[in-house]
């Protein structure tokens, strides 16, 4: 969190969290404080990380290594389910939704938990999971089958369609989480893991998968990325050959492959149809 946009409670949680840990988890004040420190992850005061006004991605590590002690300090308590009971930390519970939040949130087995933000007009379809840390922007959505892991970044009007896999950076509580930016789209079945970036508005095709250490290549540009997907480009999975004077086996590895950048046909292809979005009343 940017020192000159942190709240006076922000601030307060920032102190509280950046001394020793066993201060921290002796502290009296220590369960209420933590309820403090999911409300404003849910309030979207504080976040695990945020771009500066340059644009780059900076990690609150104090905002993550709060989220660890949770896991530390809780306990498992028997959580009443259908047709069979839930066992999970009970400083970590299932984020309840009223109409106030402008969420839609689809009957089917969907459940967030507490501590991540979702904005209003998101459309939460099910089955899906976001968890906690995890932040998504305006009118974004999580379709079936979705995942939106640990501290994950995503941003307005972007896409996660069925059965992605964004997954959750936690530790070490320094590292990048995975960051989609605004009006991305990232297809079914799709894996973004490692603290990958995707940037404004690249269109992942079904299939990709994508870790800090996959080969980008960009077939436009004749050049190659890792860890980041460049704004505005059209990704579909590959592959590269492998070569090797030791051995004579033929093998391919896993690539992801840039075939073109965004162009009014692409945007055609990938649009949310409107009956599907929930719309954000005027004035929030």
């Amino acid at each position: 969190m940017n020192a000159a946009s942190m709240t006076a409670s922000a601030e307060d949680l920032k102190d509280f969290f950046e001394r020793e840990p066993q201060l921290i988890l002796e502290d009296p004040d220590y369960p209420d404080v933590h309820r403090r420190l999911l409300a404003a992850l849910e309030r979207g005061e504080i976040r695990a990380a945020e771009p500066d006004q340059q644009g780059v991605w900076q990690v609150c590590a104090w905002v993550k290594q709060a989220i660890l002690y949770g896991f530390r300090s809780g306990r498992i308590e028997r959580i009443q389910g259908n047709p069979a009971p839930f066992f999970d930390k009970d400083t970590y519970p299932i984020r309840w939704f009223s109409s106030r939040d402008h969420v839609r949130l689809v009957p089917g087995g969907s459940a967030v938990r507490r501590g991540a933000y979702v904005a209003p007009g998101v459309v939460i379809m099910p089955p899906a999971y976001i968890n906690v840390g995890a932040y998504v922007g305006a009118n974004s959505m999580i379709d079936s089958h979705a995942l939106v892991g640990s501290c994950a970044q995503i941003g307005s009007e972007v896409h996660v369609s069925a059965g992605a896999q964004i997954g959750g950076v936690l530790e070490p509580a320094g590292a990048r989480p995975v960051i989609v930016e605004d009006q991305a789209f990232v297809g079914g079945l799709v894996g973004l893991f490692e603290g990958v970036r995707v940037r404004r508005r690249a269109v992942l095709a079904a299939g990709v998968v994508v870790t800090r250490a996959t080969p980008i290549l960009d077939l436009v540009k004749d050049c190659e990325y890792r860890g980041e997907i460049p704004e505005n480009a059209v990704v579909i999975a590959g592959s590269r050959p492998v070569t090797s004077n030791q051995s004579t086996i033929q093998a391919h590895i896993n690539a992801a492959v840039i075939v073109k950048y965004r162009d009014q046909r692409t945007d055609a292809a990938v649009a949310l149809e409107d009956a599907l979005r929930s719309q954000v009343p005027a004035g929030l």
